[in-house]
């Protein structure tokens, strides 16, 4: 007998807004400790798990795929820091990392001091310490998940913090590893980025606010009470988000308070956690920057990448006498000019580079720029390192002050995470004893005969309804006959500036493998064409994320090698309102759709400065409580209150209880209003991890157990479930 869904009783709860009002028949499930509600999520599971049933086989092949494609005993590239070599092992059957160090050796070879050692797989190294087993802390949790792991500049004290429910509140604990012996300071409820000071007498941490807003910087000298910490800074405005860290060269606290749209930071010696906090640049300007306070030629200054008449952003050079002021009354001096073409993303310092991270051509590169005459007409020509592939991703991964060497991430859709060593020119004085070109010190393994010319990557544009051209990343099977249309599984984001970048993913051989097609709408909100790209997606533009989908979706059914039929919709969290608000525009044209965490209720949450995050978000979708326009523009796409009698397809939910980005009532809400509106007679599905947060359950198994659940359903929605 086919499995029925639950019965959700409608209790009609009235919001009024700008003379609107809405009348909502589920917002009871919000009350999450509700014994109600939580046998409803319950019963949901249950129902999802007997209408996928028959998928169970495939479930287990495809997690048997991941997990056989995968070295489990494996180790991460060793990154030196001062005088140890620091790496993390995954271990068989070990769902979570294990974080080593070995020491390091300096016999003025720079070459041979700053060559990774050898590490076995499943091996210890002579002299290797365990700084922290999250497999053995995990083990007492259903939840486990990191969110800093800081060792001291000593190399004596680790410093990490744990959440063990998916809340994404964490608890903060220092151990010193000279002897092994847990400190007696421990502090609950901190926010991520943690930070040891560079003379390991204190730690700097976060905490988040009633609505999940990290709004305070504490300092906690160890080995004295928490409740004496001292509040070094707290941002009372609740649009903006607090952060902090250390300098490149670990010599100034950086604070930075921001949103999309403009940031303000202040920095303070590290050395003396008494000095005032001095302001970079005013908000008032609304300049969104990042500083990094530095030394050039012995010099203070401080290096900008800002977007004061530039919105790609660049990076100019600051005198620190002109700490404070609006910024048309300092004097700038551009290291990386602005450019209407390339996207600048960030930097990094070394003792003789700036590291530019940058977006051209919608990819992500890293370009190098000595520091000698560094703004200055003897300034050099930045270098990129090239590589041979059209579209890749390359990011700095290690960029430490004192080191002669940078470490470079590189992937894309066929090539599986490498990792480079590149020494810059001058970053010592023997140039000609280093090689010139990158190092590759590591491939990612995949096992079972894994061949990147197996599979190919294509480059498509499509053309929205104003004539905006929109990039399209597709990946599929090199073998497969173009002569055959191929089903297609039509990814997207489209906000807060966010790129899908070409990169490998294991699970998703499982689907190429089967024939499908993975095709990417690099729609706008993204960031894939700069600045522009993502304004032109956001606030009163949002809606052109959601019809430059569909503008894809229709160019790649009128493909001869595509199937117009088998186009299947999918996204996560953001991208999971796209999921939402592209089926109330075009149902008809998708075979499924697939939304993960999705926030599909936005208007909702956006009037409510009192849930999470919500004030944060009025610079990213506009504030609708105080403008009726947006009120109205955002009432017109929410999916939620948008659901209609319409042929929707097949949809699959998936939502965690303890998520505290978009609260799992959102996607509750809607699959039940899709169930009693489509006309299609098709099944609406909620799967909810009652353990997990914004991320789903924790560790890598449990992961790819979720991934190979959608994964199945996916297939099966193609008519795919038995190849």
């Amino acid at each position: 007998m086919t499995a029925l869904p639950p019965q959700i009783r409608r209790q009609p709860a009235e919001r009024s807004f700008h003379g609107h009002l809405f009348s909502d028949p589920y917002e009871w499930m919000r009350a999450k400790e509700s014994p109600e509600v939580l046998a409803h999520l319950t019963a949901e599971n249950e129902y999802a798990e007997a209408r996928t049933a028959h998928l169970a086989g495939l479930r287990e092949s495809i997690f048997g795929e991941i997990k056989g494609r995968t070295q489990e005993t494996d180790l991460s590239v060793p990154n030196r820091r001062g005088d140890w070599w620091y790496f993390s092992r995954t271990v068989e059957g070990g769902a979570h990392q294990v974080f080593c160090r070995v020491p390091a050796t300096t016999t003025g070879d720079v070459l041979a001091d700053w060559t990774p050692p050898v590490v076995e797989p499943g091996t210890p190294m002579a002299g290797e310490q365990v700084l922290l087993d999250a497999n053995a802390e995990s083990a007492k949790h259903e939840f486990y998940s990191l969110g800093s792991f800081d060792v001291s500049e000593d190399g004596e004290l680790l410093a990490w913090a744990e959440d063990v429910t998916g809340d994404e509140r964490f608890t903060l604990r220092v151990r010193d590893l000279t002897t092994g012996a847990l400190l007696a300071d421990e502090i609950p409820g901190t926010f991520y980025g943690s930070f040891l000071t560079p003379d390991a007498r204190a730690v700097y941490y976060t905490v988040v606010d009633e609505s999940w807003r990290p709004h305070q910087l504490r300092r906690h000298v160890l080995g004295t009470p928490v409740a004496e910490d001292v509040v070094v800074h707290e941002e009372t405005d609740p649009g903006l988000w607090l952060g902090a860290g250390l300098s490149a060269d670990r010599r100034w606290i950086v604070v930075e308070a921001m949103c999309s749209e403009f940031s303000e930071q202040l920095i303070q010696p590290a050395a003396d956690p008494q000095a005032p906090l001095q302001v970079v640049l005013p908000r008032t300007d609304r300049v969104l920057y990042e500083a990094e306070p530095f030394l050039l030629d012995g010099r203070e200054q401080i290096l900008l990448t800002h977007d004061h008449e530039a919105p790609n952003s660049r990076v100019s050079l600051m005198d620190p006498a002109d700490l404070g002021r609006p910024i048309a009354e300092v004097d700038l001096r551009d290291v990386v000019p602005a450019s209407d073409t390339v996207r600048v993303n960030g930097c990094a310092v070394t003792a003789t580079h700036l590291v530019v991270s940058v977006r051209a051509e919608t990819t992500l590169r890293v370009r190098l720029l000595p520091l000698a005459g560094l703004g200055t007409d003897a300034q050099a020509a930045a270098v990129e390192p090239a590589f041979a592939e059209q579209l890749y991703t390359a990011g700095v991964a290690a960029a430490e002050h004192d080191a002669p060497v940078l470490r470079l991430s590189y992937t894309s859709f066929t090539t599986p995470p490498r990792v480079y060593d590149v020494f810059p020119a001058g970053a010592t004085g023997d140039d000609d004893a280093l090689p010139a070109e990158p190092v590759l010190r590591r491939e990612t393994t995949v096992l079972g005969g894994y061949d990147p010319a197996d599979y190919t990557v294509e480059r498509d544009w499509a053309v929205a309804a104003d004539g905006t051209r929109i990039p399209v990343s597709l990946v599929r099977r090199a073998d497969l006959d173009p002569a055959v249309p191929a089903p297609v599984v039509q990814y997207a984001y489209g906000s807060y500036e966010h790129s899908t970048d070409p990169g490998f993913s294991v699970s998703r051989l499982s689907l190429l493998d089967r024939g499908v097609v993975w095709a990417v709408a690099h729609v706008r909100g993204g960031g894939e064409l700069g600045r522009s790209w993502y304004e032109e997606g956001k606030k009163l533009h949002k809606v052109n994320t959601f019809t430059d989908y569909v503008a894809v979706t229709e160019h790649l059914a009128a493909r001869p090698d595509l199937d117009e039929r088998r186009i299947l919709v999918m996204g996560g969290s953001a991208g999971g309102l796209l999921v939402g608000a592209v089926l109330n525009l075009a149902p008809e044209k998708y075979c499924g759709a697939l939304a993960a965490v999705p926030f599909v209720d936005p208007l909702t949450s956006i009037l409510d400065p009192s849930l999470p995050l919500t004030a944060l978000e009025w610079e990213e979708w506009g504030n609708p409580i105080e403008d009726s326009h947006v009120y109205r523009y955002m009432r017109d796409y929410s999916p939620y209150e948008n659901v209609r009698p319409l042929p929707y397809p097949p949809v699959l939910a998936v939502t965690s209880l303890n998520d505290t980005r978009v609260l799992y009532v959102e996607p509750a809400k809607w699959v039940a209003a899709l169930r009693e509106a489509t006309t299609s007679g098709q099944p609406v599905l909620l799967r909810c991890e009652m353990a997990g947060g914004h991320g789903g359950a924790s560790g890598r198994y449990s992961q790819w157990k979720d991934t190979a659940w959608e994964y199945a359903w996916v297939l099966d929605r193609m008519g795919l479930a038995g190849a």
